[in-house]
């Protein structure tokens, strides 16, 4: 098993531990999901000037970096905020390990018209470090976190895998 920590799986670790589990172990449901296709949409026209999906290692997927030092992270709703701020403070942080300093990020909610900035403190770097510890627990399991319905569950790639 790898022990890469994507920007994804900080995402999903915010969201649904159990979700985390099975996209660590290739177990992905949402190719196809409505969801997912949408903001896949949105994404692909929204800040179509900007270079976008800017890979670095193939671990962080950055959705598109402007002048300012300030990396974005285009998302369709405020859902799941503090996952997408996790995940914002983790390329930060990545970042960071990797000698780039400076950076500031920015969460951009196009249907909402709405931005949020984020940064990384001292405490944020603390917490991601025992976020990426449980997150390779996480991985290790050998079956799946137990349910914790939540009411994002309805809309998730995954409902019916958990639920039914």
């Amino acid at each position: 098993m790898e022990h890469r920590i994507t920007g994804v799986m900080i995402y999903y670790y915010f969201v649904c531990k159990r979700k985390l589990w099975y996209f660590c172990h290739q177990i992905n449901m949402e190719a196809e999901h409505e969801n997912v296709m949408l903001g896949k949409i949105l994404d692909e026209y929204s800040y179509q000037r900007d270079d976008k999906h800017i890979n670095i290692d193939n671990v962080i997927n950055i959705d598109f970096i402007k002048e300012h030092q300030e990396l974005h992270e285009i998302k369709k709703s405020k859902a799941v905020e503090e996952a997408g701020i996790w995940q914002v403070k983790y390329y930060l942080y990545y970042l960071q390990q990797r000698g780039v300093y400076g950076l500031k990020g920015r969460i951009d909610y196009p249907m909402l018209k709405k931005t949020l900035v984020i940064e990384l403190t001292k405490t944020d770097e603390e917490q991601l470090e025992k976020v990426i510890g449980e997150i390779l627990e996480i991985q290790k399991m050998k079956t799946p976190p137990s349910l914790e319905e939540m009411k994002l569950c309805k809309n998730c790639a995954y409902h019916d895998l958990c639920l039914i």
